[in-house]
């Protein structure tokens, strides 16, 4: 049977991608990295995925600090068409998707996010909770629509806060949780995608 095809976009050092790529490699999930897609140039993302001999691409995003310039974006859909993705999967990546990208893999995308959505969106949220003085947060795995962290939840994890942490270190934990959740995620798309 043939495994379910990914396109990983990511701005990061990319944890959560060797996550997944380690998951693939012990035969725990039925998929394949098809590329690697970064918007920064030194990303650690793309050593990982070069590191494992999977295609790794660096897109110029353009002048905008929070979206991809309309070509970049047109460029992006190329890329992974190109590469016959079948699920996009966003590991710590910082840039809004647009219509381009959300009509060309229409509910075939899909993000986690370093808290029990719809509780802290956006950037850092383990300080959110904390600052909130929440007792749980965790991270959730959701479809991408036009807005931020706000398409439909798929899986969540719940990781305790305590009184002692600080944010490394809530946000470590949220990370072991992501690390878990995402490839069993994907995993259920590849069940379902056979």
């Amino acid at each position: 049977m043939e495994k379910l095809k990914l396109g990983v976009l990511g701005s990061g050092k990319g944890s959560n991608f060797r996550s997944i790529a380690d998951a693939i490699k012990v035969g725990a999930l039925d998929a394949e990295v098809r590329i690697v897609i970064s918007d920064v140039e030194s990303a650690g993302i793309l050593t990982l995925a070069r590191e494992r001999h999977m295609r790794a691409e660096y897109l110029a995003p353009g002048k905008f600090k929070t979206k991809l310039e309309p070509e970049a974006e047109d460029r992006l859909v190329k890329l992974l068409q190109e590469a016959g993705v079948e699920l996009v999967v966003l590991a710590g990546w910082m840039r809004m998707i647009k219509t381009p990208l959300l009509e060309a893999f229409p509910r075939k995308i899909i993000n986690i996010h370093p808290s029990l959505l719809p509780a802290f969106p956006g950037l850092e949220a383990w300080k959110q909770a904390l600052v909130a003085g929440a007792q749980e947060t965790g991270c959730t795995v959701h479809y991408v629509d036009s807005g931020m962290d706000t398409g439909e939840i798929i899986a969540q994890s719940s990781v305790p806060v305590f009184p002692s942490d600080t944010a490394e270190q809530l946000h470590a934990r949220i990370q072991v949780a992501e690390h878990k959740l995402y490839p069993a995620v994907i995993g259920e798309f590849a069940r379902r995608a056979r």
